[in-house]
């Protein structure tokens, strides 16, 4: 249609969303599906929280907020990033947008120019690339394998930067392999970006809470404090506190970098819902003991599908150290016959056979960049997990 913009021609619609939406759809057609597309905690969002809002409506907080944030939460979020991650920011430095897409998109908004590059390692969140692509920016993908757990090597990064490359987005743990960055690889990547003084930083660190075993998360810009004045270091309550629907994401960086963030926001939103932000601060500043058992639940979510995954014939399943998703191989799938009759050529061919025939719904790895490979999201409950699971087996041992 020509009266729409250009821009449109290079933007793909969400894989995740449209996954979701058919679910959806073929539930309320009466199949039995059980979606696993949605990257989504299943927890309530604590009472504590809640609450919160509520009271924030009753005091009569509900007329427009700072395009900023309100100042407790800034406040709040520079504590945070104090305590939790030993960086220096003042609440001048912060920002808190619409969720963390509002964050990322408005910081690819003020610094992208025709021509300039952004690397991001594949796979990767499908907004990503669609994100600078929609503000004029050019995206070189740096693959990552499944040998060394999804996670971008210091050549690689060295390989994929050119004079015009301007940020470089970092997601640890990953969205979507769940794949999280020790304190020495992101020293050893640091070290590439320290040759490279025309590269910033975008570290989207939204499920920073999430991460298992005796792994300790770290954030670039605290192991290689010389990237601090190029770093825009992302977080938000999404993830961690289960408040997918409260929209709330946030960021610290260098202060010229938030004023024209915030420029660019008083012009497309203004601030975030005024109830929602102080919601958050109460999450950010309040009990936090929900946190390590919701990890637990997770964690034993996780170990169940990585060990019925990897039973599955032709599926090879990593465990990630965070997040909660896996990425696994189904490459000795291809070439082999869904019991429709259809040749599985790919990984969208794996995942919609898999829809028709057992009823679950996962999203493909080349909608991520990297394939041949699947997305499950294990947000749902075990007995759902577990029946999911062994469903794709019964596939699996059906392919001929």
């Amino acid at each position: 249609m020509a009266f729409l913009a250009d821009a449109l021609s290079r933007v793909k619609p969400s894989a995740t969303i449209a996954v979701t939406q058919k679910a959806r759809e073929l539930k309320a057609q009466g199949r039995d599906v059980i979606g696993l597309g949605a990257g989504e905690p299943d927890f309530d969002t604590p009472d504590n929280i809640k609450r919160a809002a509520m009271d924030a409506i009753k005091r009569g907080e509900t007329k427009y907020a700072p395009v900023s944030g309100i100042q407790p939460l800034r406040e709040a979020i520079a504590a945070k990033f104090k305590r939790e991650n030993n960086l220096d920011y003042d609440w001048k430095q912060t920002i808190v947008g619409t969720g963390g897409k509002q964050i990322l998109f408005n910081a690819m908004m003020a610094t992208l120019n025709p021509g300039d590059e952004v690397v991001i390692p594949a796979p990767y969140w499908v907004s990503y690339p669609e994100m600078v692509a929609i503000c004029g920016g050019t995206v070189t993908f740096a693959e990552t394998r499944l040998e060394d757990g999804f996670k971008l090597k210091p050549e690689a990064l060295e390989e994929a930067i050119t004079p015009k490359t301007k940020w470089l987005i970092m997601n640890s743990p990953s969205n979507p392999s769940g794949a999280a960055y020790t304190g020495e690889e992101l020293k050893a990547l640091a070290d590439v970006l320290l040759k490279h003084p025309n590269v910033w930083v975008l570290t989207d660190d939204m499920y920073e809470h999430l991460t298992y075993g005796d792994f300790a998360f770290r954030t670039i810009a605290e192991v290689e404090p010389r990237l601090y004045e190029r770093t825009l270091t992302m977080n938000g309550v999404s993830k961690a506190y289960a408040m997918t629907g409260w929209r709330i994401g946030y960021a610290a960086g260098p202060i010229e970098l938030v004023k024209a963030m915030d420029m660019i926001q008083g012009q497309q939103t203004s601030g975030a819902a005024t109830m929602c932000q102080w919601a958050a601060v109460e999450a950010l500043t309040g009990p936090q003991d929900f946190i390590p058992r919701n990890k637990e639940i997770f964690q034993g979510r996780r170990d169940l599908v990585v060990s019925m995954l990897n039973q599955a014939s032709g599926i090879d399943c990593p465990v990630p150290e965070g997040a909660f998703y896996v990425y696994p191989s189904c490459a000795g799938t291809i070439g082999r016959k869904a019991p429709s009759g259809k040749v599985i050529e790919n990984d969208a061919d794996f995942v919609s056979e898999l829809l028709e025939a057992e009823g679950v719904a996962v999203v493909h790895g080349s909608a991520f960049g990297l394939g041949p490979n699947f997305r499950i999201s294990y947000a749902t409950s075990e007995a759902l997990l577990e029946e999911a699971c062994s469903r794709i087996q019964r596939f699996t041992a059906e392919l001929r």
